[in-house]
């Protein structure tokens, strides 16, 4: 048995607060010594475990009592739902902090030099002589396999997400040397992709958060390697994004991996990013 005292600098819960979980009947202790000390087994110690982490989930206290005094409450399946609303709550820390990190580092998205038409066209035209050509038409697929059409949608997209990129690259030179990297390097870069898009497929309809998650992760990789970037969450978002809004993209995703694909990469990457 451990007094309150011992409690509170076990777990860091100030006595105050143990009393009122106390007194709301979220946390009664074991029992009250003679002089009415109150005093908690190791059984009630694991309770409080459990409420702090629902509270770092950010739960309510009437909701975290309610869920607790469930008489299905099953503290192991409750353990497991925690830790992974943990991992997504950290994932998604996390990747704010690389965004951050990127702006503080970046040039000052107020003034600088935006994406033309030209710097499209040198990127389309890299993107072609880069790509096998049964991977390119796949690519114009979303686009009516017209050429002028992507053409016109990348100098709109470049355009329009001119700020986004240089926050991703620090400067718009940054972001053009990286349309210049080696073909081999795409390449082996897009094998890989090929590889974890095809290791998704067997998850549409049996979802497995820890393996999508470690997917997610190489993806990540990936495109940093792909994109020479330092961190991939902004781009992988809104590859998410257009999965799931863009249906001539999810179907042309989906003609090669199979029914679903597209659907479950953009929701591993919602799910690990946190959104």
């Amino acid at each position: 048995m451990r007094s309150v005292k011992e409690v509170s600098e076990i777990t860091g819960v100030s006595i105050r607060t143990l009393r009122y979980y106390d007194e709301i009947g979220l946390l009664k202790p074991t029992q009250l010594t003679e002089a009415g000390y109150r005093m908690y087994d190791g059984r009630a110690i694991e309770k409080l475990q459990q409420i702090l982490f629902f509270r770092e989930l950010e739960i309510p206290l009437a909701d975290i009592k309610e869920i607790m005094d469930n008489p299905h409450y099953d503290r192991k399946q409750a353990l497991r739902a925690q830790h992974a609303m943990l991992v997504r709550k950290r994932n998604r820390l996390d990747g704010l902090i690389e965004l951050i990190t990127d702006v503080m580092k970046g040039a000052n998205t107020m003034e600088f030099e935006a994406f033309n038409k030209a710097d499209a066209d040198i990127v389309f035209d890299r993107m072609k002589e880069k790509m096998p050509k049964e991977e390119f038409d796949k690519l114009l697929e979303a686009y009516g396999g017209s050429e002028e059409k992507y053409r016109a949608y990348m100098a709109g997209s470049l355009e329009e997400n001119s700020t986004k990129l240089i926050q991703l690259y620090g400067s718009k030179e940054k972001a053009m040397e990286a349309v210049k990297s080696p073909k081999e390097d795409l390449d082996a870069y897009q094998k890989e992709n090929e590889e974890i898009c095809r290791a998704f497929q067997q998850f549409v309809g049996a979802e497995n958060p820890e393996e999508e998650d470690a997917l997610v992760v190489r993806l990540a990789e990936c495109y940093k390697g792909m994109f020479h970037l330092d961190n991939a969450r902004a781009l992988l978002l809104d590859l998410a994004k257009e999965y799931l809004q863009n249906e001539m993209m999810r179907e042309a995703n989906d003609r090669v991996f199979g029914e679903g694909n597209a659907k479950c990469v953009a929701l591993a990457i919602q799910r690990y990013y946190g959104v």
